[in-house]
């Protein structure tokens, strides 16, 4: 079982939470203009990265707000959680990637 720190009431367990789907997707200015193949694609389609991955999540047993969540995708490690109205800092893994050899 994960134990997620939501911002406002602190460590616990992932039983109280709701997963919101990945966190970062900007809602189009004009839906009404986006054909249904665009629309689908902002509706249905997400990265599924394997790795550092931002996540929406919801304390729905507890104080109800959403907050974002960096998640390893692999190994399940919380590296944060972040109230949405805070800046996030930039990733870990973006941080820590170092050039190619030859470059």
């Amino acid at each position: 079982m994960l134990l997620i720190e939501c911002p406002w009431c602190g460590p616990r367990a992932e039983t109280e939470f709701s997963y919101g789907g990945e966190a970062g997707i900007p809602r189009p200015a004009d839906p009404d203009a986006l054909s249904d193949a665009e629309w689908a694609d902002y509706l249905f389609y997400r990265s599924n990265p394997r790795g550092a991955h931002r996540e929406l999540w919801n304390h729905a047993q507890g104080c109800r707000r959403w907050f974002v969540v960096e998640r390893d995708t692999v190994t399940n490690r919380i590296a944060g959680s972040f109230r949405l109205d805070e800046t996030v800092p930039v990733p870990a893994s973006a941080a820590e990637k170092q050039p190619e050899q030859g470059d």
